[in-house]
């Protein structure tokens, strides 16, 4: 039961209202309830939706999940080639049991034909890992799995129908998706952009009464920083969601001067855990500089620090990050090894680690990240934060380097914020925030951030331009 019910009773109840806006163009909740109703008879047991951004998209996600019917939806940007491996994949999932034939009933019956929600446990979802080389993992969701998501995510984040909710994403991420459906499910007004625009997301701030932004960091940099450049009056929001990863001191202060009524929320979760921990930032509220922190449980949600054995660990010891949640999906249809996600009875985890203090959970990172300089563990993602929060400093990365007496070394490469940086400003900068053992030994400049084909920040490319002496980075002394 995630939100076909509720998407009917907006219907009944205001079927000339919003309920979804794709680059200008507007769907009212009767339309979006009688274009999807009409599609169900024929939409298939499992159905591969791999589409960019239109109101075609929703239509097509809310009759993909009617009944028993299952949607897979995958990332339109992917290769042709693992479209199709994905997809064959697919063909091969025995459809879900749906209700008994009777006598005279047409093709199709055995799905149902009406635009209703199937039985609460029955998984509706398929979700993939992010596409790599190989085939991405792919994993179950239950209908009950995501209204109880609703119902928590909409008690933290105070969402309401009179909210009007900008995600400018693409709808095929697992961030804009649930927006989507939460929209559907709270009877608020959902708006996204046929592709990321910063000056098409200003526009739809600006006039279409947008009161609350639901985007990864870069994209609230971005809309940030141009905005108070721009003049783009923000001030009609009253609410950010971030997810991702957490926000740097620069980002969630332009967001802040940008916003200025807006409470800022960041939060942790995985794909196959839902929401875990969040924290709210409200207007005037002091920030904690560099903190690992990201707040304390969701509504629902259980969570313990496990070591590899499953033993409980005190409060400020890390550890695996384990939850216990109805919110948790059903596990993989395919690519399970065993640790991407571990349960030990009853807890679960996806690897990352963390610990817990005064009942807050504090985010490190993934263990296979980990530096090891002297005995000491160190995080790069605790360090990162830590220098994101020095001034000048626009971003951040840190890493392990091979060294002969301490294992490995913390270096560090920093992409100023504008003029130059110094070893010393950044050693001062982050003596109150970092422990000694903890600090980078060296640190270098950069041009920009080391990253990925993909965007993602790449460590060992990194240590690569230190061995090689690359031209986007330079040592400071």
């Amino acid at each position: 039961m995630p939100f076909l019910d509720r998407l009917q009773r907006w219907a009944d109840d205001r079927p000339d209202e919003t309920a979804v806006v794709v680059a200008g163009e507007r769907l009212s909740w009767g339309r979006l309830r009688d274009q999807a109703a009409a599609l169900v008879p024929a939409a298939p047991a499992i159905t591969v939706l791999s589409e960019h951004n239109s109101t075609r998209f929703a239509v097509a996600f809310a009759a993909a999940v009617a009944g028993v019917r299952q949607c897979a939806v995958l990332d339109p940007a992917w290769p042709r080639q693992l479209e199709h491996a994905i997809t064959d994949r697919i063909a091969g999932i025995p459809p879900a049991p749906g209700p008994p034939a009777g006598p005279d009933l047409g093709p199709g019956t055995e799905l149902g034909t009406d635009f209703v929600d199937g039985p609460p446990g029955a998984s509706f979802l398929i979700g993939l890992t992010s596409g790599t080389t190989s085939v991405p993992k792919a994993f179950t969701r239950s209908r009950r799995s995501w209204q109880e998501s609703f119902e928590a995510s909409i008690e933290f984040f105070g969402l309401t129908r009179d909210d009007r909710i900008l995600a400018p994403g693409p709808l095929a991420a697992s961030l804009n998706l649930y927006a989507l459906a939460e929209c559907l499910y709270a009877g608020a007004e959902f708006h996204t952009l046929d592709h990321f625009d910063v000056g098409a997301a200003h526009a739809a701030v600006s006039h279409d009464g947008i009161t609350r932004l639901v985007l990864v960091p870069t994209m609230l940099r971005l809309l940030s920083e141009r905005g108070l450049a721009g003049g783009v009056d923000a001030s009609g929001i009253s609410s950010i969601v971030c997810a991702g990863s957490k926000l740097d001191a620069r980002t969630l202060e332009a967001a802040r001067r940008w916003a200025p009524h807006a409470t800022i929320f960041e939060y942790y979760g995985a794909s196959e855990l839902s929401f875990v921990s969040g924290a709210g930032l409200r207007p005037g509220e002091a920030a904690e500089p560099g903190g690992t922190g990201i707040g304390q449980p969701f509504p629902g949600v259980d969570i313990r620090i496990l070591d590899d054995r499953g033993a409980e660990l005190p409060d400020g010891s890390d550890g695996n990050i384990c939850v216990r949640s109805g919110m948790v999906s059903n596990g993989y249809l395919w690519g399970d090894d065993g640790q991407a996600l571990r349960c030990f009875d009853g807890w679960y985890t996806v690897g990352d680690q963390g610990y817990v203090s005064g009942g807050t959970l504090h985010m490190l990172g993934r263990r296979s990240d980990m530096i090891i300089t002297a005995g000491t563990n160190v995080y790069p993602h605790e360090v990162e934060m830590a220098l994101a929060s020095v001034p000048g400093v626009a971003a951040a990365v840190a890493a392990g380097r091979t060294d002969d007496v301490r294992g490995q070394r913390v270096v560090a490469g920093v992409v100023p914020a504008h003029g130059a940086v110094t070893a010393t400003h950044l050693k001062s900068g982050i003596e109150d925030v970092l422990a000694r053992n903890k600090r980078p030994l060296e640190y270098f400049a950069l041009a920009e951030l080391p990253l990925t084909d993909r965007g993602k920040i790449s460590r060992q490319l990194l240590l690569d331009w230190v061995d090689r002496n690359d031209p986007r980075i330079r040592r400071l002394g």
